[in-house]
């Protein structure tokens, strides 16, 4: 599988209702970063219930 944003193999892959798409390392640092800066990880810890450091 290749990264989403560029031609390099996916280091990590996702699936949902059946769409899988895959990601390289440096696009998916990204990505986390991007997340990070939002609160949309906020959000998704708290819909994946997760608790986060300590």
């Amino acid at each position: 599988m290749r990264c989403h944003h560029c031609d390099r193999e996916a280091d990590v892959a996702v699936e949902k209702d059946g769409i899988k798409v895959g990601v390289c390392e440096e696009h998916f640092r990204e990505q986390m970063e991007a997340l990070a800066d939002s609160d949309a990880l906020t959000d998704l810890e708290e819909e994946l219930d997760i608790d986060g450091p300590e």
